[in-house]
């Protein structure tokens, strides 16, 4: 890792006092907590603490800026045993178990974990203002028991309270950027207008241009781009964060979000080769089998049917996955359905199995393939009948207080809509099928997708034009897909389907 000292006025006569010893360059550590060489970008974030705690401390904010999340774990408790009196170190620790951008970004156990650092952090007397601020703000989050509060309304009063901080201290570098992440962390998946992602651009894409090897800000102008009204302006970040931070297999992988928007599919699979390799040296189950999906999504997008099977195949050599972890069971589950259906093999699709124990969201990923190779392989009925268990997993998610969860009900409703329209298409009720299907285009239209999955395994707007096509409606099917393309541009199948309703 490597640290810089931009501060103004007293805070960089600090800095260079802190700092004097340190190289400019990657440095080479010799301790075993990590003896090779690290590339995690360029970052400082000054504290009141010991310089003997400064620098580790630096390296586990890197860290946590590539959602390193054990190792910024790891390197805060460490600055906790060097400096017990240094406060920022337990603030660091809590951040570590707040998942700002995944799903779930927390949990009963992690809740408690973070709750009982910022306790610790508050306990501590002394350190700046600033500090202070960013101490008061997680605690926001972490206030009461983990039931007592919706998650929604922890985020907003965490950003709400960084939003201050930012406006405190509008020259501080990691305020603002830790800001741009709160708003991201706030985003609603329904807001389709991008509201939040646009006001952490602002924010952000400045500062990407002052500090262009800043792993945070790249990183987390790219989470803000990952749409397709906004992906061109993440494009530089994309280009650049691999480079800034090639230690963090996050920072190899996260590039492939903006040109899966971009449809880049090229960039997009050697970005992921790149993290999925890292990922498996790291032991990093979560993050390998996550660029192992969009990997699997770029193949066969250049129709590279045998590379795909070939990432597929290569979880029956990964030890007892651990599906009741989101992250896992999705990958894990979303694959094989995504490499069933973008080759129209519904045979294979209708023999897919449910995993057990996965979160319901997850198992209805399996449900609905199962259902869409059973109604367009013959078996309409048999179909229905697995729209049931998808209208029950709704029913459950709906009742679930996690969060996401009212965003998977969602979802998982418009696979009902899907299936139920091949199922009538199978029985020549085309006018049914065809209503039934563009409703679930719209409502999917209507709904942006979370971070963990490249796009839908058969977007809805795609699948309708492939029903005109079907209905020998080809001028009609000529316009849903070029829609389609709008959103998901080189799309394979949209591609096929626009060539065969242009003949």
């Amino acid at each position: 890792m490597r640290l810089h000292g931009q501060f103004d006025g007293a805070c960089q006569v600090l800095a260079l006092l802190l700092f004097s010893s340190l190289s400019l360059t990657p440095r080479v550590s010799q301790t075993h907590d990590h003896p090779l060489p690290e590339h995690l970008g360029l970052v400082s974030f000054p504290i009141s603490c010991g310089p003997a705690a400064q620098s580790e401390f630096g390296r586990g904010v890197a860290l946590l800026h590539s959602f390193a999340y054990s190792a910024a774990e790891s390197a805060f408790k460490k600055v906790a045993v060097e400096d017990p009196g240094c406060a920022m170190a337990h603030w660091g620790t809590a951040m570590t178990y707040f998942h700002q951008l995944w799903d779930p970004p927390i949990t009963p156990s992690t809740f408690s974990l973070g709750q009982r650092e910022i306790q610790r952090a508050q306990q501590v007397p002394g350190g700046s203002d600033r500090e202070r601020r960013f101490i008061r703000a997680l605690a926001l989050f972490y206030e009461q028991g983990f039931d007592a509060v919706p998650y929604s309304e922890r985020v907003s009063r965490y950003e709400g309270a960084m939003a201050e901080l930012a406006a405190a201290y509008p020259h501080d570098t990691e305020s603002q950027v830790f800001y741009g992440l709160a708003l991201l962390a706030a985003e609603s998946p329904f807001d389709k207008s991008h509201a939040k992602q646009k006001l952490a651009a602002r924010i952000l894409v400045p500062l990407f241009r002052r500090y262009p090897q800043h792993p945070g800000i790249a990183h987390y102008v790219i989470h803000a781009c990952d749409n397709q009204e906004m992906a061109l302006q993440g494009l530089a970040a994309a280009r650049s964060y691999s480079k800034i931070a090639p230690s963090a297999p996050h920072a190899l992988h996260m590039p492939s979000h903006i040109f899966t928007r971009l449809g880049m599919w090229s960039d997009s699979i050697a970005s992921n080769q790149a993290a999925q390799a890292a990922a498996r040296s790291q032991g990093d189950i979560g993050e390998e089998l996550h660029a192992m999906d969009y990997l699997v999504y770029a193949y066969l997008q250049e129709g590279r049917e045998l590379e795909a099977k070939r990432v597929i195949g290569q979880l029956e050599t990964m030890p007892s996955l651990d599906v009741s972890i989101f992250k896992i069971a999705y990958a894990a589950t979303a694959m094989p359905a995504r490499y069933a259906l973008e080759r129209q093999q519904w045979a294979e699709a209708a023999n897919i199995v449910q995993p057990s124990k996965a979160p319901p969201q997850v198992i209805a990923i399996a449900v609905w393939a199962r259902a869409f190779g059973l109604a367009k392989s013959g078996h309409p009925d048999a179909a229905l009948r697995e729209t049931e268990k998808l209208r029950e997993i709704e029913r459950q998610l709906h009742a679930s207080r996690a969060e996401y969860s009212g965003y998977w009900a969602k979802q998982v409703g418009i696979q009902e809509l899907e299936i139920m329209a091949w199922s009538a298409q199978a029985e020549r009720k085309t006018k049914t099928a065809e209503s039934l299907l563009r409703k679930a285009a719209d409502a999917e239209d209507a709904i942006e997708k979370l971070p963990v999955t490249p796009g839908p395994v058969i977007p809805a707007r795609e699948q309708l034009g492939n029903l005109l096509l079907e209905q020998q409606q080809p001028a009609v099917a000529l316009k849903e897909f070029q829609a389609a393309l709008m959103v998901a541009p080189k799309r394979r199948g949209a591609l096929r389907g626009l060539s065969e309703a242009g003949k």
